[in-house]
């Protein structure tokens, strides 16, 4: 509980670094989520049935079970960026391959490289954040979950825009894997 002054956590520091890795965090909810919105309907529009769509999300889900464990490890040996850096270009690779690669290759593919990612990049933002700014904590989870919500916002809503447009979800997964690309970039 926060009584006073003495719990008050000082203000952010005037960081670059810091402001370009909740733009790339924002990016990646952006990204992330495109995919793992419209995955099932990527499934079905490819002519892929409801097995064919649990199983899809079974290996998604397979894939996230042991992805923080092993991006730590990663982290541990490489540094929380170029950790989150490769985490994000895998994901890039496996949201384009689910409307680039055909057949029943590409949905399992963005299964797996979804599910073997996206929880770990969460987690590796998130610490590459605490050590951008360690005083104050609780100020930059804030900033950095508002970033990432309204990416996550804003991603299906784009994506569902251009897949109207379009009628299929490629322009809008090859927009996700440009935007991921660029989060990587960013970090």
């Amino acid at each position: 509980i926060i009584n006073g002054a003495e719990d008050r956590e000082p203000a952010l520091p005037k960081d670059r670094s810091m402001l370009k890795m909740i733009v790339a965090y924002g990016l990646f909810g952006f990204g992330y989520v495109v995919t793992a919105t419209f995955l099932v309907a990527i499934v079905r529009q490819s002519g892929g049935g409801r097995v064919f769509e649990a199983m899809v999300w079974m290996v998604t889900g397979l894939a996230g079970f042991p992805s923080v464990w092993l991006w730590q490890k990663v982290a541990g040996r490489s540094g929380l960026y170029p950790a989150y850096v490769l985490a994000c270009l895998l994901e890039v690779v496996g949201v384009a391959a689910s409307v680039v690669v055909g057949g029943y290759a590409g949905p399992l593919l963005a299964g797996v490289l979804l599910g073997g990612t996206f929880v770990a990049i969460t987690a590796l933002g998130l610490q590459a954040a605490r050590q951008l700014a360690p005083r104050s904590p609780r100020r930059i989870f804030a900033l950095m979950t508002a970033a990432f919500g309204v990416g996550q916002i804003i991603g299906p809503i784009a994506a569902g825009m251009l897949a109207q447009a379009s009628g299929n979800y490629v322009s809008a997964s090859i927009t996700a894997a440009v935007v991921l690309l660029v989060s990587a970039v960013i970090a």
